[in-house]
């Protein structure tokens, strides 16, 4: 068995790892098909990795899936009772990238809310509010990176944020799963800042961060 369960090879799953490693955690990374990704993650990061590949049984108590929302859906459905009483960290933000203008689920539901429809596990928003490049380092500016959580499962909440914390970031847990919908339109205000060709400062290096007064 091993802590947390990682699936993807991209920057966002690179990321995760990254802190993963810092916090001590082991961690099963696969890939979507190329195992020899997987490989060359976990060599480059060091740690305790165990590679593999997406149909693999899971070995984390924690699911966190490095990819976009619908294939996020897909491996629950794929998973199907493996992941029952399994925290899965959902840190998608659902836009709708046909029209770059609106988010792909229903106003009144959350990515978090969808994925809780297909799966037994428990569904935790974390993460959405952080670029890849900075969960490498773990802060912008010299600050930790918050992680904002939403979730319905207190045990789940915990366990999300005791990682972050373990990894050198700050949890901030911001209400239930529901409060994923505010996560989510932060997420893609924050994405549309850094896709913008009018704020050369804001360029997938930026943090969203909450300063509680002294």
């Amino acid at each position: 068995m091993t802590d947390l369960t990682i699936i993807g090879t991209g920057n966002m799953a690179c990321g995760l790892a990254a802190r993963a490693v810092a916090a001590g955690r082991s961690v099963q990374l696969l890939a979507h098909e190329d195992r020899a990704k997987a490989e060359a993650l976990a060599t480059e990061l060091g740690g305790t990795i165990t590679p593999g590949v997406l149909g693999d049984q899971l070995t984390g108590a924690m699911v966190i899936p490095a990819v976009y929302f619908d294939a996020s859906r897909a491996i629950a459905e794929q998973y199907g009772d493996a992941l029952n009483g399994k925290v899965y960290v959902d840190i998608t933000n659902p836009v709708d990238f046909a029209t770059f203008d609106s988010l792909s689920v229903p106003a009144d539901s959350s990515a978090a809310e969808e994925l809780q429809k297909v799966t037994g596990a428990k569904v935790v928003k974390a993460f959405n509010t952080t670029f890849a490049a900075t969960l490498t380092d773990g802060t912008v500016a010299g600050h930790p990176l918050d992680v904002l959580i939403a979730g319905d499962d207190a045990d789940a909440i915990q366990a999300v944020a005791g990682f972050a914390s373990a990894a050198g970031l700050n949890p901030v847990v911001v209400g239930p799963q529901r409060r994923a919908r505010q996560l989510e339109h932060m997420g893609f205000l924050h994405i549309l800042l850094s896709a913008s060709d009018e704020l050369p400062a804001y360029q997938w290096n930026s943090a969203l961060k909450v300063i509680p007064a002294a």
